[in-house]
């Protein structure tokens, strides 16, 4: 039996707003350890809050996504500034109600639907061709955000041809 294979890298786009963040919090730190250092020594401790949050913050505005496709399993994981990778999200493609394109008709009902919540595993572009995949997770529905390949798209397809469509 021939495996249905694939794996994928999609960077996101950095937002305004990524830049915003990785950038205020470094200004931020500087700037209370040069208050430490001139003003009083208590803003230094601010400053060890800041660096933290630094720590901790700073990885997620630069992101990747791999996605792992093994007939019909997906596993999402999420890569950090490329050095921590954290696993996201895993679901099967048969157990999905339906795949396809965000703009599609045929997602018409679940674009419209707000109780759905939305995991976004893309590069946040518009211009580029995006999936909807609505799947259960915690026995909740959700809309699983995609961005595959020409490749990637021809496996999913070969692996639940009733639940993805390209249209």
């Amino acid at each position: 039996m021939s495996e249905l294979y694939t794996e994928l890298l999609v960077k996101k786009d950095t937002t305004p707003k990524d830049k915003l963040v990785k950038y205020g919090l470094i200004t931020l730190t500087v700037l209370f350890v040069l208050a430490g250092l001139l003003i009083h020594p208590l803003a230094l401790i601010g400053a060890v809050g800041l660096g933290v949050a630094d720590y901790f913050i700073i990885p997620r505005t630069s992101l990747e996504y791999e996605y792992l496709f093994i007939n019909g399993e997906f596993d999402i994981d999420m890569i950090m500034s490329q050095t921590r990778r954290k696993r996201v999200m895993s679901f099967s493609l048969k157990e999905s109600d339906i795949c396809a394109p965000l703009k599609s008709h045929r997602m018409d009902y679940y674009n419209g639907n707000e109780k759905l919540k939305v995991f976004d595993y893309s590069s946040g572009n518009d211009e580029h061709k995006r999936f909807a995949v609505i799947s259960r997770k915690d026995n909740e529905s959700c809309r699983i955000i995609l961005e595959p390949d020409e490749n990637l798209v021809n496996l999913m397809k070969n692996s639940a041809p009733g639940k993805v469509f390209l249209d």
